[in-house]
């Protein structure tokens, strides 16, 4: 990727962007494996609800991983297989990421908060052969053990035990540290993600290993040039969510920096005296946390000694009086950013660069091609109503920031995939003349440009 940040305007940056996209490429390896030589570089602080903490660097990150690959290999894991991780923000959780990418398997990071019943669904849509699980929700996993035939191994974190799995400690020790990274193509794919919506059956989205790629240029721009000196990111989202996973633990370790890790809920107070105790300089919250945080702490900075150069939320609109509280109160403004599972970070803001307009989704960043259209794939006018989508070119060079399609979905895949290049984000917007977008409600069906849903 080439993104000038030199750019003094929103049009040059965009005009002299490209993605530079190389035919292999591996997340694990991006993400660690070239970072690892550096004994010195840190990768993870993590700290818990109990206020233990430990320090990783990326040498110490990459020795487990090709450890656990090891352990996954010789539990007859192959390239394609799917692991699922059911785990809070820890060092094991980064350390399977790793791992997985590596060895050509598919990481499929489930919410420790799934109901019995949406665990069982996504890990039997999945196929998952082994789930990594800690003791929180290793009593719902046995109780389904049953309905999961596919699910052969039980990998334990912490005080998970029990003799119907491995424990991480005992089989990772012997494990060796050595292990020859898999030369996946880009296009090869690496994860299945499934939203947190309220649908019964969630479509699993299939991300290939470029996904990381092109999830960049928002990451950059949203914390206004990404990275910076002493820039360490924290983020509160599951790293079982695209927010979580690729706007922050993936995103951050591709640029070598370092991240904090915190597994316990979410408390405004706690949230302040982890930024002030790790020199948060850049942080993604969404809405609501921002919210709990402006009723709880109004003053921040008269009771913590902040660092903050960048904060982000996703998930909704930010209310005027938090967007004014960060400002006044932080000294940081809110860069807004929409996007989805199926295509990430398309469009959102950049403080520094350009101008923010108040209830607008923002601009596509660099290197995404953005228009509303109708049912057909026809781009409309500034000011008609129509659907949000994402040509599959950008410049002339394929984006990658679209999936590779639905798990095992060919039928809903071709919905999303229209005529002339355009995939369709489901959303209704409007754009102005300033090439600013203006979002308007679901378009829960294909949408007529006169206004109403088109029936199939």
């Amino acid at each position: 990727m080439f993104i000038d940040r030199q750019a003094s305007s929103y049009d040059a940056l965009c005009r002299s962007f490209r993605w530079q996209l190389p035919e292999r490429f591996n997340i694990g390896v991006d993400v660690c494996g070239r970072w690892a030589e550096d004994r010195s570089r840190f990768a993870l602080y993590y700290e818990d609800a109990s206020g233990f903490s430990s320090a990783h660097t990326f040498w110490d990150i990459q020795r487990e991983a090709n450890r656990l690959s090891n352990v996954l290999a010789a539990l007859g894991t192959l390239p394609g297989d799917r692991v699922a991780l059911i785990l809070p923000q820890c060092p094991e959780a980064a350390i399977a990421h790793v791992a997985i990418y590596q060895m050509g398997a598919l990481a499929v990071p489930l919410s420790p908060l799934c109901t019995p019943d949406a665990l069982a669904y996504r890990l039997g849509d999945a196929g998952a052969h082994l789930a990594i699980v800690d003791a929180t929700t290793l009593p719902t996993l046995r109780q389904l053990r049953d309905k999961l035939p596919q699910l052969q191994h039980l990998l334990g974190v912490g005080a998970a035990a029990g003799k119907d799995l491995r424990r991480w400690e005992e089989v990772l020790e012997h494990a060796s540290p050595r292990y020859t990274p898999l030369a996946t193509a880009a296009n090869d794919p690496a994860m299945i993600l499934y939203g947190s919506g309220s649908t019964a059956r969630p479509k699993g989205m299939l991300l290939a290993h470029r996904t990381l790629l092109g999830r960049l240029s928002g990451y950059v721009c949203s914390h206004d040039f990404f990275p910076q000196p002493r820039d360490l990111f924290w983020s509160s989202a599951d790293w079982a969510s695209t927010a979580g996973l690729g706007d922050g633990l993936l995103s951050t370790w591709h640029f070598g920096m370092p991240l904090l890790a915190y597994p316990g809920r979410f408390d405004a107070v706690r949230a302040f005296a982890l930024i002030e105790k790790y020199g948060i300089r850049n942080s993604s919250l969404s809405p609501c946390d921002l919210q709990r945080m402006m009723e709880a702490v109004p003053d921040p900075r008269s009771i913590y000694d902040l660092d903050l150069r960048t904060l982000v939320s996703a998930g909704g609109p930010v209310a005027a009086a938090v967007s004014h509280w960060a400002r006044e109160k932080l000294g940081v403004t809110i860069n807004e950013i929409f996007g989805q599972t199926e295509m990430g970070d398309m469009l959102g803001n950049c403080a520094s660069r350009w101008p923010v307009k108040p209830g607008a989704m923002g601009r596509p960043y660099p290197g995404h091609r953005l228009a509303i259209v109708d049912h057909q794939g026809q781009v409309l006018p500034p000011g008609e109503l129509g659907e949000l989508a994402v040509h599959r070119q950008c410049n002339g060079e394929d984006d990658p920031l679209v999936m590779l399609g639905y798990w095992q979905n060919p039928e809903a895949t071709a919905r999303k995939f229209i005529a002339e290049g355009w995939v369709l984000t489901g959303e209704l917007a409007k754009i102005d003349a300033d090439g600013n977008f203006w979002y308007q409600g679901r378009a829960e069906e294909p949408f007529h440009p006169g206004g109403q849903p088109m029936h199939g």
